[in-house]
């Protein structure tokens, strides 16, 4: 291996998680993108799962797992999370409707931070919560800029189509009226990484009564603003990390 550590079983483990970062595999996927033997990567595979390192979605396949994001946290590297707070807090202040961060894992979406509406009629998702990727704007988002065999397998079944999807990547926002629960409204716009890979979905969220059927022309400028803050917040981290 190029990055050998010299502790064979480690360096092979890390190649395993470094092969899943890029989204969920079967392990005839991780064999071919690790080069590591089809034995050896199912060992270490669920040798991982044993740690909570790597999960398996509704498929089968191999994601990364929780426990990642703990010892993350733990450690107080989630600059995501730590910046995430004060721009939700904004944006339900704004718009006055509540405020989520949602990351995907394999076929779900998870509700990593968000700033309740603190009163009156609201859409309540909790932190931890997992929503499925096939309805709402934040799956739309979390999607939209898949690589094509990716975005291919994630239509299927979904309430949205490649059409809409076409529709967010041009005008880098989504909307969505009673595709994930009847009576709610939300938009959402994504948060990049570094490299410009998307990482996230800010959404606001709220009954269609207030957000109207066209919730984006009411609030595309503030979500998307927000998420551009959590973008420049992952930009400036990455160019302060040492090389």
């Amino acid at each position: 291996m190029d990055n050998s550590s010299g502790v064979g079983v480690l360096d092979k483990a890390a190649t395993v998680l470094s092969a899943l970062e890029a989204g969920p595999a079967t392990l005839a996927q991780l064999v071919g993108a690790t080069g590591l033997a089809r034995p050896t990567a199912h060992r270490l595979a669920v040798a991982l799962e044993h740690h909570r390192l790597v999960t398996r979605d509704m498929q089968g396949r191999f994601v990364l797992g929780p426990r990642l994001a703990e010892l993350a946290s733990a450690a107080g590297e989630d600059r995501l999370l730590a910046a995430a707070g004060p721009v939700l807090g904004a944006l339900r202040d704004h718009t006055n409707e509540s405020a989520q961060l949602f990351r995907r894992q394999g076929d779900l979406r998870i509700c990593v931070a968000a700033a309740e509406r603190p009163m009156g009629l609201r859409d309540t998702i909790p932190v931890g919560a997992s929503l499925s990727m096939l309805a709402g704007s934040g799956a739309q988002i979390l999607l939209a800029w898949e690589e094509p065999d990716r975005l291919h397998r994630g239509l299927q079944g979904a309430r949205f189509n490649a059409t809409a999807l076409s529709a967010v990547r041009r005008r880098g926002w989504a909307q969505s009226v009673g595709e994930r629960e009847p009576g709610v409204a939300s938009v959402s716009a994504p948060v990049r990484g570094p490299s410009g890979r998307v990482v996230a979905a800010v959404s606001i969220s709220g009954p269609i009564e207030r957000l109207s059927r066209q919730p984006g022309r009411l609030h595309a400028a503030t979500v998307v603003a927000g998420a551009n803050k959590l973008t420049e917040v992952l930009r400036r981290a990455h160019q302060s990390t040492p090389s």
